[in-house]
């Protein structure tokens, strides 16, 4: 482990090749701080579309708020068609400090592919490699690319795909082992990827199902992929990362967040949320909290309280009770 991003990031401290997915709605500058503050690696923004940088549109600048000194190394993940766009929103993702561009060829929601970015872009060869050449020209920083196995089960192109992008001159691969049409659904199949990890010399890393070390040893093995990115399994468990990383490095010092330290993470993320939005940040956290709560024991009168609080004091109130009377054990 930690080999990946020694040569393409040589800057950045020794980072795991256990990387956190792009969620929106979920990888905001609070998540990825909480992820970080557990031993968490390279982070990957939420997508953020690049023709609505470009129109100065508030809720995508939002997204492209964040410290670089505080979050570097940080991947920027652009989502789009138009590959003079995608070029013009990655030297901005740039200057603002990004350590990586990421270009979504992933996400199957039709709000993206309605506008043919994501994963419509897997049905677009030409296209694709369009995009990669431009982005890649117009910055210095690395660039990588997400993607899916296909369009649909006749269609599984990732490996035309993947060495498009490592022709175009692109550093990392990370393929979800899904195709577009099913979305989220029916597990994903880690062996499919391994004929488009085999077809590149770059690094490829394999998304999808990965909740666990076990699940991290199996993708590994059934598709040949450098390394794991972790998406919606770090919901409820920021510290995930690192606890694979550590199963899979054999560190023996590495314990599962107790009780306090578990609170101080959640509190944390809590204040962060405030400090990010304002008065919005209590619903905004609603989801996190949930998440929280699938993880802690005898959690149901806190989960009713906490997604219903419109009130920060009466969050932290409650996660005050709840973490003072429940034993959570490590």
């Amino acid at each position: 482990m930690g080999q990946i991003f020694h040569q393409i990031l040589p800057d950045a401290p020794v980072l795991p090749d256990i990387v956190l997915a792009p969620m929106s709605g979920i990888t905001d500058r609070p998540f990825r701080r909480a992820v970080r503050r557990a031993g968490g690696g390279l982070v990957v923004s939420e997508m953020i579309a690049s023709h609505a940088v470009l129109s100065e549109i508030a809720p995508e600048m939002e997204k492209m708020r964040f410290s670089s000194a505080e979050e570097a190394p940080l991947s920027i993940q652009l989502a789009g068609h138009d590959p003079a766009m995608m070029a013009e929103a990655a030297k901005m993702a740039e200057q603002l400090g990004a350590s990586m561009i990421d270009i979504n060829l992933g996400c199957p929601a039709k709000k993206v592919t309605g506008r043919q970015a994501g994963s419509a872009l897997m049905a677009e060869p030409e296209r694709a490699g369009q995009i990669f050449s431009a982005v890649r020209q117009a910055v210095r920083c690395p660039v990588s690319v997400k993607m899916r196995l296909g369009v649909d089960e006749h269609h599984l192109n990732a490996a035309e795909i993947a060495s498009i992008a490592e022709q175009a001159g692109l550093c990392l691969i990370t393929i979800h082992a899904r195709t577009r049409a099913q979305m989220y659904k029916g597990a994903a199949r880690w062996q499919l990827a391994a004929d488009a990890i085999a077809a590149v010399k770059i690094p490829v890393l394999i998304n999808g199902d990965i909740g666990s070390a076990d699940d991290a040893k199996q993708a590994l093995s059934a598709s040949g992929a450098s390394g794991i990115m972790i998406g919606r399994a770090a919901q409820g468990q920021t510290w995930l990362l690192k606890a694979i990383e550590a199963d899979m490095t054999g560190d023996t010092d590495f314990r599962l967040p107790d009780g306090a330290l578990r609170h101080e993470y959640i509190v944390t993320h809590l204040d962060e949320m405030m400090t990010q939005y304002g008065n919005r940040g209590v619903k905004l956290a609603r989801k996190h909290m949930a998440s929280y709560c699938d993880y802690l024991p005898d959690s149901e009168q806190l989960r009713g309280l906490l997604l219903q609080a419109d009130s920060p004091h009466l969050v932290f109130a409650a996660l005050h009770e709840y973490f003072s009377t429940v034993d959570v054990a490590a």
